[in-house]
């Protein structure tokens, strides 16, 4: 069983917590300076503390906090911490060079995403050797790939950015069932698990992703129309935007947080 402490227990932080409980592997410390914050992941955290050196003392510490209070965070975290334990950065923007200069431990970056509370989640691992603690531990929370760390920003915006616009995706498609008269309760429950199903047939299946869309196209059949539109639209070149949109934000949050 892993140590792990999760530092930070926000949105994302208390997403892993959960997760991980849930995977039944883990010893989780749940730290943060807000006693109530603390309180609301109590349940799924096997220990929770405001007390840094107690914090510390997991294998694995991954620091969920928002960019600009990385920096601090590890350097208060800097001396509990030793050559043999691991700080995983989560931050977008946070590069592992800016971390690594507040502490001896090993440095790992990764860009998980909210589904890490249904052990759903997409990631992305920047490392230089792959360590044993982390990759269990993505893997009991869900799909992870290894990249390279320029390409973080990139990845930030796909499966970091990326779960709002699937959420905005499945609004469109129950707005438009709610139009032709599907109760919206009802609605929202066929896009949302459309789109899971869709997402596991991808992962599953061998076939590309242009191959699936003609299994599901019969001729004259009613999805070839609704394919028509889209074909004809630019919600292609929109997601790709947003995609750029959200890389480009990454790489400003880099820039601001490069050490000198």
């Amino acid at each position: 069983m892993t140590d792990v402490t999760i530092v930070g227990c926000g949105n994302l932080g208390s997403a892993l917590i959960e997760g991980l409980s849930q995977s039944g592997g883990h010893d989780i410390t749940a730290y943060d300076v807000d006693e109530e914050t603390l309180e609301r992941v109590a349940t799924h955290a096997t220990r929770t503390t405001t007390d840094v050196e107690t914090a510390a003392a997991s294998d694995v510490v991954v620091v969920a906090v928002k960019p600009d209070v990385v920096g601090p965070v590890v350097s208060e975290f800097g001396p509990h911490l030793a050559p043999e334990q691991t700080v995983v950065t989560v931050a977008a923007g946070v590069s592992r060079a800016h971390v690594a200069a507040r502490t001896d431990a090993t440095v790992v970056r990764v860009m998980p995403n909210l589904a890490a509370s249904t052990r759903d989640m997409a990631a992305a691992v920047a490392w230089d050797d792959p360590d044993e603690d982390v990759r269990e531990m993505l893997t009991d929370l869900g799909e992870y790939v290894e990249i390279e760390e320029d390409l973080m920003d990139a990845a930030t915006a796909l499966n970091g950015s990326g779960p709002a616009f699937v959420f905005y995706v499945v609004q469109a498609m129950k707005r438009g069932a709610v139009a032709e008269g599907v109760d919206p309760e009802a609605a929202q429950v066929l896009a949302a698990q459309t789109v899971v199903g869709a997402g596991e047939t991808v992962l599953g299946s061998d076939r590309s992703v242009d191959d699936l869309i003609d299994a599901v196209c019969s001729p004259n059949g009613t999805t070839i129309e609704g394919m028509e539109v889209l074909w004809d639209s630019t919600v292609a070149d929109d997601l790709g935007r947003a995609l750029a949109a959200a890389t480009e934000r990454s790489r400003e949050l880099a820039a601001e947080h490069t050490d000198e």
